[in-house]
């Protein structure tokens, strides 16, 4: 990884409004998924467009301390692996996944449909991400796993003797991290499995997702509304796998476009993706950009922003870049119907809200979302910006410092967890030919 400063103060855009076209790393959340689905596969897969991360380090050790041959090539954003038949090598093993919430979910599922003793932990912070419904449906399920404090939260202990089937529950307003590593550990159970989603479904495009990783590597569970799944005993075969750029990760250029006025293409990612965030360019649409979308590519120019009233639930992982975007806009921006997004790297709903008010905005936060009432351009004030160890906070914020004199990130090597070379694309741009 990179090596970053303790700090960083962001340089205002001050020439020309920018020209680019960029092309953003490999999706974490498709890399994640695949790479679950490549270890409990018969026979070898190539993962290509892979993204190096943090959270795809974490999956990758652990997977290698589960006994699966794994070579990653980040040079190539390649990676080949050999898979395990659903049953891991390693008979034991305690496992540390830093703050990655995929990892431990999918692992946590993934371990369960297997056989041995198995321990999962990570940073203080993943102590206190909840994973207590995705044990209550294992255990539903003839597993036996435990939450070792008592929390409902890691470290996790699962002792394996595979899955049995039947009926689970899970409740769909917390994660569907849940519903995802459940889903995909379920065709080593050893009878068929019916999963119903108590409440409304959070963040229905990733389960869309995983889905589709799951139908690329030869399994395809019905799904009723994503209400009730019913996945049959079946086996993944290995395969060759593209991913596709991370469109999480574009939406900070897209929405850099949006600020400075400018036009920016991001390559690999348009209309055929399969990733529910590419929507955001909708928003920023909705707000006054001109959207250009072909299947391999979008492009967005920005114009005179206007506030916008939206329910994120769908792309919750952009609600920070919306964030910043408003400060810039015309009237009063809210973002609704993101509740969830307590419970990730940090409380963003909370964080978002602190951050937005140093640099002079007014701000109510609400349970579920936030009012965001822009100060008048004069009144845009220099703040130094606390990212809580949250890659995205980084990353949306340092967009705030192209408009800002002033503002500087502390701990930007947060960016590691998705993105390490984010500070280095963000130069690129700036200094563009065409820019």
């Amino acid at each position: 990884m990179p090596d970053y400063p303790a700090e960083l103060t962001i340089d205002p855009w001050n020439g020309p409004a920018p020209t680019a076209t960029v092309r953003v790393p490999g999706s974490k959340s498709l890399t994640n998924r695949a790479l679950i689905v490549a270890a409990l596969a018969r026979g070898p897969s190539v993962l290509t467009g892979a993204l190096d991360s943090e959270d795809t380090r974490v999956m990758i050790d652990a997977l290698k301390a589960l006994g699966i041959a794994v070579e990653h090539d980040a040079a190539t954003a390649t990676i080949r692996i050999t898979g395990c038949s659903g049953r891991f090598p390693a008979p034991e093993a305690d496992l540390h996944v830093a703050n990655s919430g995929t990892t431990l979910r999918f692992l946590t599922a993934a371990l369960a449909a297997g056989k041995g003793k198995y321990r999962i932990d990570g940073t203080p912070r993943m102590r206190q991400r909840p994973v207590a419904d995705l044990l209550q449906a294992l255990n539903g399920l003839g597993a036996f796993t435990r939450s070792e404090l008592g929390t409902g939260c890691p470290p996790v202990q699962i002792d394996a003797d595979g899955l049995d089937g039947g009926f689970a529950f899970v409740r769909g307003d917390v994660s569907s991290q849940f519903l995802s590593g459940l889903l995909m550990a379920l065709p080593y159970s050893r009878g068929e499995t019916v999963v119903d989603v108590e409440g409304t479904l959070v963040s229905q495009p990733y389960i869309a997702m995983t889905l589709d990783v799951m139908r690329e590597f030869g399994v395809e569970p019905s799904n009723r509304k994503n209400k009730r799944f019913v996945v049959h005993p079946s086996r993944y075969n290995g395969r060759d796998y593209s991913i596709e750029p991370d469109a999480s990760a574009a939406s900070y250029f897209f929405a850099l476009a949006a600020i400075t006025g400018g036009s920016i293409t991001v390559e690999g990612l348009g209309s055929s993706s399969i990733q529910g965030d590419v929507q955001f360019v909708d928003v920023l649409e909705h707000m006054g950009c001109t959207v250009v979308r072909e299947r391999d590519r979008t492009t967005v120019t920005g114009g005179p922003l206007r506030a916008v009233d939206v329910d994120m639930n769908a792309i919750s992982d952009t609600v920070m870049t919306l964030g910043v975007v408003a400060l810039f806009a015309d009237g009063v921006t809210r973002i609704r119907n993101v509740g969830h997004i307590r419970h990730k790297e940090t409380d963003r709903i909370a964080a978002l809200a602190a951050e937005l008010r140093k640099l002079g905005a007014d701000v109510s936060e609400q349970h579920d979302g936030l009012l965001i009432i822009p100060p008048e351009p004069s009144a845009l004030r220099p703040a130094a910006i606390a990212t809580y160890d949250d890659h995205r906070m980084a990353m949306s914020f340092a967009l705030a410092g192209l408009k800002i004199p002033g503002v500087t990130i502390l701990d930007p090597g947060c960016v590691a967890k998705t993105y390490p070379g984010f500070w280095d694309d963000l130069a690129a741009v700036r200094t563009s030919p065409t820019a």
